[in-house]
């Protein structure tokens, strides 16, 4: 699988990232033998990049994923994980975390903490969870209401531990795209990882992200571009931002399934290939939760597309005509 390197880093990350948050239980309990199997169907894939977070099981995923690549040559692999929450004991009386998101017992309560002190705690935690030797990216995750203790004590921190050689990278990961845009513009970052702002139904990463990643030279991971289902699949039911999707957007689902199916394309394969139309993306990120979710994300994203796909999306009005998309010969 193609490797490209993270914006102005030493680190190279596979066209496919694998999303951790699924082997973590989001949502629904997944047992270890599963989570196993996940991780090493991608691999068998040719995936060599591997995300997860605190947040995701209350450390369940890092404790998992952790175990699944041990076995496994650690130069061949780039992991990331996350800082900003911080996980505490809490007796909680038996309940479990689904509010959260997460099918696992409420064992922690997770504390949000951009501070310098947390950041260190936070990638001594993870590293004591993950049981390896070093963590290549470390991104602040979701700092949408901490954007002055992130950008203030957080970042620099990042900085200091990138510049001690602890870490490869240091990036930002979020679901908007305008706080990132900011860290852009203000400090040294190597990545965005962008969740479902840059898919075939929602280009908002295009408007000011993307242009300003291309000419600072920092890579953009991208996630969520199945937009969490619409785009794997979609019928009446199917989720988008993890709620029930609007009907107008069921119904540009549909339509794009429909011209993609003409065209001998599968809507996930062109879900995954689109965001590479544009120069700054270095991956795309799948949250995975089995062998099988593993192996298909690898098939789809080297499925061919053809070129005349892109343009008859656009001039059927379901991607606007200034949107950069993969140069594919047909």
């Amino acid at each position: 699988m193609p490797r490209h390197a993270l914006g102005h880093s030493a680190v190279r990350v596979s066209e496919l990232a694998f999303g951790a948050a699924g082997i973590g239980n989001l949502f629904a309990p997944v047992s270890d033998p599963q989570a196993e199997q996940a991780v090493a169907a991608a691999w068998e894939s040719g995936v060599r990049y591997f995300d997860t977070a605190p947040h995701y099981g209350l450390g369940l995923s890092e404790r998992r994923l952790g175990a699944a690549l041990r076995g496994l040559p650690r130069d061949e692999y780039v992991l990331s994980t996350k800082v900003g929450r911080l996980l505490e004991p809490a007796d909680l009386g038996g309940g479990d975390d689904l509010a959260s998101g997460f099918a696992v017992p409420a064992t922690h309560r997770r504390v949000w903490d951009f501070s310098a002190e947390g950041v260190r705690r936070s990638i001594e935690d993870s590293l004591g969870r993950l049981g390896l030797d070093r963590i290549d990216i470390a991104y602040l995750h979701d700092p949408d209401e901490h954007a002055g203790q992130a950008l203030d004590q957080a970042y620099p921190e990042l900085e200091r531990l990138r510049a001690e050689g602890v870490l490869g990278a240091i990036g930002v990961g979020m679901n908007q795209a305008e706080l990132p845009a900011r860290f852009i513009r203000e400090t040294d970052i190597d990545a965005v990882l962008l969740a479902g702002r840059y898919s075939l139904l929602d280009q908002r990463g295009l408007d000011e992200l993307l242009p300003l990643a291309e000419r600072h030279d920092v890579g953009v991971v991208i996630g969520g571009v199945f937009n969490s289902g619409l785009l794997a699949d979609p019928h009446p039911g199917a989720t988008f931002d993890y709620r029930a999707a609007p009907s107008d957007l069921l119904a540009r689902a549909l339509d794009l399934k429909t011209v993609c199916e003409q065209h001998g394309v599968p809507l996930r394969a062109a879900a995954l290939r689109f965001p590479f139309g544009h120069p700054a993306v270095a991956s795309v990120l799948v949250g995975t939760r089995s062998a099988a979710e593993a192996r298909d994300a690898a098939a789809m994203l080297r499925r061919p597309v053809p070129a005349t796909l892109w343009s008859v999306l656009k001039e059927r009005g379901l991607l606007p005509t200034a949107v950069p998309t993969p140069r594919e010969a047909d």
